[in-house]
């Protein structure tokens, strides 16, 4: 939450400490000295303070709509000419609510001897219309764009993110233990039951199709990486049989939910590869939805032959959850279990492509 009106407090702050600063400027000016205060300077100080917040308002609308909106698209020295036009523009009509209305309104009505000087009007005007410019280009743009330059930066960072994560998956999956295991299952129900090994080789391919669409993808709906985990379940059923037992729960109202593409299938895999699993003790991989986060959780059955690992999986899927929210991946180990817990996020589709 403070994060959401930090840029909004920075404003307030900057307008009031500029408010001050130049109107005691002109007031040693024209008095030479600072020590002079009244009841109408108070109402001047109050008047330019909303004045210098609604610029720094309007110029940060400005700057967004220049270098990340819709008119980020206009190129040459037409969007230069544009934007500064904008500024002035913004300024002047901020300058007439603000100071003319107000001034004519109140002051004028209270008292009949009040001219405002046409002088004193087209300075006010120049005077806004220069701080704004400044303002804008020196503060606010300046500050925008390096927003949007880490903001690249951020992209780039969970482009080669998700590149790992596609690679270290295809690495897992086309390893020659694990390719040489799903092929002689394969080659096995060939003979014993061609239908199903019809079947185990749709399911392969579909593992291989899922990895590979899921590389240009920051966030995945929670139903599409079901698919990609039910592929893999199958496939690990049918080579380990009852030796390895999925329960798989999920209710239908989670499904809209998204998460880092891979991340569950992962979790499965490093399961079954860190684990050992027989017929008289099964390894147990449950995968169920609990406060909003997704659990897959395993009984901890240490395989006794050493397992080669890269252990970057789950420091990657928790980089991964870094850019789209403040929640942590869940890690915990008890005596007798290994739970992950992956939390389902509520945002729209995510999607960027990369060439």
């Amino acid at each position: 939450m403070r994060a959401k009106y930090k840029p909004f407090l920075r404003q307030l702050a900057l307008a009031a400490l500029t408010t001050v600063l130049l109107y005691y400027a002109l007031v040693f000016v024209h008095q030479g000295t600072i020590l002079f205060f009244n009841r109408g300077i108070l109402v001047e100080l109050v008047v330019a303070f909303f004045f210098l917040l609604a610029i720094f308002v309007a110029n940060s609308f400005i700057s967004k709509a220049f270098t990340s909106g819709p008119l980020s698209r206009i190129s040459g020295g037409w969007k230069a000419v544009l934007e500064g036009t904008t500024v002035v523009i913004s300024s002047v009509t901020l300058c007439f609510l603000l100071y003319y209305v107000p001034y004519r309104l109140v002051y004028y009505v209270a008292d009949a001897e009040v001219n405002l000087l046409p002088e004193r009007v087209r300075l006010a005007y120049v005077i806004s219309s220069v701080a704004a410019l400044f303002f804008y280009y020196f503060v606010e743009r300046e500050r925008n764009m390096k927003e949007l330059q880490a903001e690249h930066f951020r992209a780039e960072q969970l482009q080669k993110e998700n590149f790992r994560a596609q690679l270290e998956a295809l690495k897992n999956q086309v390893n020659p233990h694990f390719l040489f295991n799903s092929l002689n299952a394969l080659n096995s129900l060939i003979h014993i039951d061609p239908y199903k090994a019809a079947t185990f080789l749709n399911q392969l391919s579909e593992v291989y199709r899922a990895l590979l669409d899921s590389g240009d993808k920051a966030l995945v709906p929670l139903a599409k990486e079901l698919d990609l985990a039910n592929s893999y379940i199958y496939l690990m059923q049918t080579r380990f049989g009852d030796n390895v037992q999925f329960k798989v729960d999920v209710p239908s109202a989670y499904l809209h939910l998204q998460l880092p593409p891979t991340s569950l299938q992962m979790l499965l895999e490093n399961a079954i590869k860190h684990n050992g699993s027989t017929s008289t003790k099964p390894l147990h991989i449950s995968v169920y939805v609990s406060d909003g986060k997704l659990i897959v959780e395993n009984n901890l059955q240490p395989r006794l032959d050493e397992v080669t690992s890269t252990k970057v999986g789950l420091q990657n899927i928790s980089s991964r959850y870094e850019y789209f929210t403040d929640e942590k991946v869940e890690i915990a180990q008890t005596e007798g279990f290994f739970i992950v817990a992956l939390p389902l996020l509520d945002v729209a589709p995510y999607e960027s492509s990369y060439s």
